[in-house]
């Protein structure tokens, strides 16, 4: 299985987000995985993809819920 990468600019404009915002998830620890090699950035298409699970949710109580708990 070929394992696809995203470095920030592509995955900034597929999520509708600029590359800041991006840094400001990764130095508050929020946001999907990534790894940092030789100064680059990189995402790996299946931390996206998980991260993007772990933000599913059924009802707007849930997300309350979390939120007041973290």
């Amino acid at each position: 299985m070929e394992v696809v990468h995203l470095n920030q600019k592509q995955l900034a404009t597929r999520r509708g987000v600029s590359e800041v915002t991006l840094g400001r998830w990764r130095s508050e620890g929020i946001g999907p995985k990534f790894l940092k090699l030789r100064g680059r950035v990189i995402y790996r298409q299946v931390d996206i993809e998980a991260y993007k699970e772990s933000c599913r949710t059924t009802s707007t109580k849930t997300v309350a819920a979390q939120v007041g708990a973290g």
